[in-house]
């Protein structure tokens, strides 16, 4: 079952998986993504929390030893390469240890792109203006400054990965600047001065009206699950279910507090309604790349008001999504074959091709079982 298009599988891998003073100061002492995770409580009966790793155990990514078997693990199981999470503010880099470790180092030769997580840092781990940790301010000034930085640093860099000579760079929320047009035609003329021309990709999401296609100047835009556009907004989908609600169910509820829908009560939504509702890729008629998760449940971060679950998650139904993809997606050229995994290791998103106590490798095992060439 390999394809024969030769698609390339890239998996986000988020960096938070070791101590920075801005966490300490926020978090407290010693703070990662770990501290999250292993907090995590079940929030009803068969609620798989808390989701802990095995293979590669609870490691810290400023060290060589856990980057290479990161690497190590992606490498047998047929994923291309990695897209970390980048985090620059005005100049002002964070949890850029692991990525500087790698650049420092040729033995972790496993394929690499970035994306700017270009939000602010809040209270609420939900990037919006609720107590903000560390804001993002966007000038034409910080646009040169992060361009030459990515050009002098980053882009030369023999293992990045390019689309026909291109350095791909990938912004995840496009809209939150006032003028993306701009920010992206200083970007190339910056780029131009080094003799590099770049690729660049946006994500685009359902919740965000405004986000629906590729923006001008941009080459690509990625369908970033489980908030893709490929499909009804599923926000709006969680209301719906909310609403038609039976009228026993309603009484229930009101009149002896009994409230047993926790699909409604959690967010939650079926894992296999996301693939069986999703819309071609031949609908849309700009460059979209398709992605996939092998499951979503941010519980660990936001205790017991999670965002979403997907409920019922299961290395076959994520194989089944996989096939999806995979007879749905033509490449756009030699090149432009990416399919993106969210994510190699959100643990505290519950969105990890990474091993688990319940589930092994099996995740990795469909990706290996599609993609490894």
């Amino acid at each position: 079952m390999k394809d024969e298009k030769k698609l390339r599988p890239i998996a986000f891998v988020l960096p938070q998986f070791h101590p920075i003073p801005e966490n300490d100061m926020w978090w407290g002492k010693g703070f990662t993504e770990w501290t999250n995770v292993t907090k995590a409580k079940p929030l009803f009966e068969g609620h798989y929390q808390p989701q802990l790793p095995t293979d590669l155990g609870f490691y810290d990514l400023r060290l060589e030893a856990s980057r290479l078997a990161q690497e190590a693990l992606a490498k047998a199981y047929g994923i291309h390469g990695f897209c970390y999470y980048h985090y620059w503010f005005n100049g002002k880099r964070l949890l850029h240890e692991p990525i500087d470790g790698k650049l420092s180092n040729s033995k972790e030769d496993f394929p690499f792109m970035l994306c700017w997580a270009n939000e602010n840092w809040t209270r609420r781990w939900d990037g919006l203006d609720n107590e903000v940790l560390i804001q993002q301010d966007y000038s034409e000034e910080d646009d040169v400054a992060h361009m030459q930085w990515l050009c002098e640093t980053v882009f030369a860099d023999e293992r990045y990965i390019k689309v026909e000579g291109k350095p791909v760079f990938v912004v995840y929320k496009p809209f939150l600047f006032s003028d993306i047009t701009k920010t992206v035609k200083k970007w190339r003329e910056v780029a131009a001065g080094y003799g590099i021309e770049l690729y660049l990709c946006h994500m685009v999401f359902s919740y965000n009206q405004d986000c629906q296609e590729v923006y001008q100047g941009f080459d690509a835009a990625i369908d970033f699950e489980p908030f893709g556009i490929r499909r009804q907004n599923i926000f709006t989908y969680i209301k719906e279910q909310r609403e038609t609600l039976n009228f026993f169910d309603k009484i229930k509820k009101r009149v002896f507090g009994i409230n047993k829908d926790e699909n409604s009560r959690y967010n939650i939504v079926d894992y296999d309604w996301m693939r069986k509702v999703i819309k071609p890729l031949s609908n849309y008629n700009f460059k979209l790349y398709p992605s996939i998760v092998p499951g979503w449940d941010n519980t660990a971060r936001r205790k017991d008001t999670p965002t979403l679950i997907l409920k019922d998650s299961t290395p076959d139904k994520f194989g089944d999504w996989l096939e999806t993809i995979n007879k749905g997606f033509v490449p756009y050229s030699e090149d432009e074959n990416f399919i993106f995994v969210n994510a190699m290791n959100e643990w505290a998103e519950g969105n990890h091709l990474e091993p688990c106590e319940k589930w092994g490798t099996a995740y990795l095992e469909k990706i290996k079982l599609y993609f490894d060439q």
